[in-house]
């Protein structure tokens, strides 16, 4: 177990919490200690990380991986990051990044041309995990001259049929 500031702080206030409240049920210190000292732990890793995981929306973040890209497409998000900041993709030609990530999955709309554009493929990054998340990650990389000039890092929401 990783001893971070956060979580010395939150499980320091945990056990006070926990020590006054078995002040209410009984008035001898050493007991509201022993009781403190046995439930904070328990309420800690049974209650309260659980409500801090279902209610946050922290995610690992990896470094990008073409095998582990194409492999698993729900967990692209992990690597969305790394990817974007480390302008791994630009100036790279089209071949260049169908190799790396696959083929696209969609293009993007042109009303210029009024058809989808081969010059803005898009790749759907997964949908990061959270109680409340109803939003699907994706990315869009916009080309010139067969080149990729940008990369952008963009949200659809969800839509489920009833």
């Amino acid at each position: 177990m990783i001893f971070t500031v956060p979580f010395i702080i939150i499980i320091s206030l945990l056990f006070v919490l926990v020590f006054l409240f078995a002040r209410t049920i009984d008035k001898r210190i050493w007991v509201s200690l022993i009781i403190s000292i046995v439930l904070t732990p328990v309420l800690y890793f049974y209650v309260l990380y659980p409500l801090i995981n279902i209610f946050s929306d922290y995610h690992h973040e990896k470094h990008f991986e073409a095998k582990a890209w194409k492999k698993t497409p729900a967990y692209r998000y992990e690597m969305a990051y790394d990817l974007e900041h480390s302008k791994l993709l630009l100036g790279k030609s089209k071949s260049e990044i169908t190799t790396l990530l696959g083929k696209p999955e969609w293009f993007s709309w042109n009303d210029a041309i009024k058809a989808n554009d081969t010059n803005f493929w898009n790749y759907n990054l997964g949908i990061k995990p959270g109680a409340f998340n109803k939003t699907q990650e994706c990315i869009k990389i916009t080309f010139e001259n067969n080149v990729a000039k940008g990369i952008e890092h963009y949200q659809l929401e969800q839509q489920f049929n009833e």
